[in-house]
């Protein structure tokens, strides 16, 4: 496995001063990790436990069961700079002795986890028979705030605990940076910018800066984004402007993929994924679940809608419609997200309703307003999904984008 095994147990409290694993053979993470332990001859401890007949200590199998619970809670990266500590045992069983020559195999099962606590259940074997068992209770705590020398932080700027800032990273005067955050190197975080925990810039991102708005005279605004957000490298995003309502909002659980642009005044929901090189245009509203694949435009005041995938090399200038599929250069709709909607966990009854709603919206010789008039009066279709459907389109400022595919592609649009 490729875990550094001794940088990250150097993050365990009170630690045992050796280590008392020595490889990683599986590991699931957030799940599972199973380690292994050759016990030897010259191990400090058997020098006093005892002379005649050396045996492993029984403290010393819960200190490798603390170890090995370490490795797992702390190997992944947004909990890096975390720290642990051993806060109690319960139910601990030792059922033979451990003497040079064995090889430990040490298994560790997390049952669950938050900000601050952790139970880990701990099972250690030889040849496949049982030697000890043990519930680990262990503490979560940040670390202190690691800024690289050659960082520019200013004075005024605020880090929460556990953040690591990289080499030439440039952090501004109003800059608010919740705890466990990372900035790679030389990215910049400037302005009236609020960062929450968990999230990840990438090195070169800019976040925080004025936007490209001609009308825009330096007035103060901001940018708020919210927790366990990635921005990859050459991320781009502004704060908002007077006229715009002077903010920009993040939500969270957000990928940003390389070179990814949201400009001024724009509002993201939660778990959108920006493809590399897609692009917002100003005042612009993306909601949940949605994704912008690569090198996509939406112009600005568009909306998209939930669930709605907006496929590569697109140009969005309507709103482009909630659980359906938008691709093509002046979008066509190519039918409902099937794939994300499955993966999401909609039920079959409820996908089946949204592709008949399509049907009246695509392949019917009725305009807009005639199939939602349709749509209302079929009882079979009533849902929550399809009502907020129906809703999304009649709010609609700059209209929605409900072209159909050419001739050639109508076998796209229902995906039976």
């Amino acid at each position: 496995m490729s875990i550094d095994i001794p940088a990250t147990l150097d993050k365990l409290d009170y630690r045992y001063p050796s280590y008392l694993v020595d490889a990683v053979v599986d590991y699931e993470p957030g799940k599972s990790i199973v380690g292994v332990k050759n016990v030897t001859v010259t191990e400090e401890f058997f020098q006093g436990h005892f002379p005649d007949t050396p045996l492993m200590p029984g403290v010393l199998m819960i200190e490798a069961f603390t170890q090995v619970a370490t490795l797992l809670l702390l190997e992944d990266s947004k909990t890096s700079s975390q720290r642990t500590c051993l806060r109690g045992v319960d139910r601990a069983r030792f059922r033979r002795q451990v003497v040079p020559g064995d090889r430990l195999r040490l298994e560790v099962t997390l049952r669950s986890s938050d900000s601050e606590l952790a139970e880990a259940e701990c099972r250690a074997s030889i040849e496949g028979q049982r030697v000890a068992t043990a519930t680990l209770l262990l503490g979560l705590r940040d670390g202190d705030v690691e800024i690289d020398p050659n960082a520019n932080v200013a004075p005024g700027a605020k880090i929460g605990a556990g953040s690591v800032i990289g080499p030439h990273a440039v952090i501004g005067e109003n800059v608010q940076i919740g705890r466990r955050c990372r900035v790679g190197a030389s990215a910049v975080v400037d302005g009236w910018t609020e960062i929450g925990d968990d999230t990840t810039i990438f090195p070169c991102a800019s976040i925080g800066l004025i936007p490209q708005d001609l009308k825009f005279q330096g007035e103060r605004s901001r940018l708020v984004v919210g927790q366990r957000n990635v921005f990859r490298e050459f991320v781009t995003v502004h704060r908002g402007t007077e006229g715009g309502g002077g903010l920009t909002r993040i939500g969270d659980d957000n990928l940003f993929m390389a070179y990814a642009h949201i400009a001024h005044d724009c509002t993201v929901g939660n778990h959108v994924i920006f493809g590399n090189g897609a692009t917002l245009g100003g005042h612009v509203s993306v909601e949940d679940y949605a994704t912008i694949s690569a090198l996509s435009g939406v112009h600005q005041f568009c909306r998209v809608g939930l669930h709605a995938f907006v496929g590569g090399f697109s140009v969005v200038t309507r709103d482009a419609v909630p659980y359906a599929r938008t691709v093509g250069n002046r979008c066509r709709v190519y039918g409902v997200n099937t794939i994300g909607l499955v993966r999401r966990g909609f039920s079959p009854e409820t996908i089946a309703k949204l592709k008949r709603t399509y049907r009246y919206l695509l392949q019917s010789k009725l305009n807009t307003s005639q199939a939602l008039a349709r749509i209302d009066k079929d009882k079979s279709l009533s849902c929550a999904e399809v009502e907020y459907l129906v809703k999304f389109i009649r709010t609609s400022q700059r209209g929605v984008g409900l072209r159909r595919p050419t001739r050639r592609l109508d076998d796209l649009i229902v995906d039976d």
